[in-house]
């Protein structure tokens, strides 16, 4: 189960959080501000999940520290390594996923969302386009495909889920419901990353 949280309005708890991580990073890019945030929104259809729509208007537009491992993108952004010739990014479309789903992995079952194995080609084709490329706005990259979204639409709305040629997974949950366990949302993934935690439950802790 998944937890809940506020995407409507902006927690100062969260924002005074955020703010000390990176006010302590000089490299920070400054704040995209409130014009770009809202033109983004409307060309998009969609409003950006809080507490990242304030945090990229108030307090910073992309690092080039992380938490990705090669940076947070400023918000309207894709990675150098997306790739062209790739579906059209539709952040107004429901982000499809709940739960995790290892669509290379068809013969286990148990953390799938969905039996992969009893769609057609084209059909998974179709579906694994839908978990790129709808509903989610991408924070950055780990190189090697691996890309970190930021659900903005749909039932999983404000949850930072890692997706790559493998499958999707999102972080934060508890020990043992997924194998990146932590406090979910932006503000989570980022201050897991701040105190140098690793990203998978049964991997060695990272320095930052």
């Amino acid at each position: 189960m998944m937890i809940g949280m506020n995407t409507e309005t902006c927690d100062p708890a969260e924002l005074a959080a955020l703010r000390d991580i990176f006010a302590a990073r000089p490299e920070a890019a400054p704040p995209a501000g409130w014009e770009a945030v809202r033109s983004f929104e409307a060309e998009h259809g969609v409003v950006l999940p809080e507490p990242y729509r304030t945090f990229v208007a108030e307090v910073c537009d992309g690092l080039r520290a992380g938490p990705p491992h090669y940076g947070l993108l400023p918000f309207a952004q894709t990675p150098s390594d997306w790739g062209s010739g790739r579906p059209e990014r539709l952040l107004a479309e429901p982000f499809p996923l709940t739960a995790v789903w290892v669509w290379e992995n068809e013969e286990d079952g148990e953390d799938e969302e969905e039996d992969a194995g009893a769609l057609s080609e084209q059909e998974l084709e179709d579906r694994t386009d839908a978990v790129f490329d709808h509903g989610s706005l991408l924070l950055g990259t780990d190189g090697c495909g691996m890309y970190w979204h930021l659900v903005v639409t749909g039932p999983q709305r404000g949850h930072v889920w890692l997706i790559d040629e493998f499958g999707a997974m999102p972080f934060g949950t508890s020990p043992g419901a997924s194998p990146m366990p932590g406090t979910p949302g932006f503000t989570g993934w980022v201050g897991h990353w701040a105190a140098g935690r690793s990203w998978f439950a049964d991997a060695p802790e990272a320095t930052v």
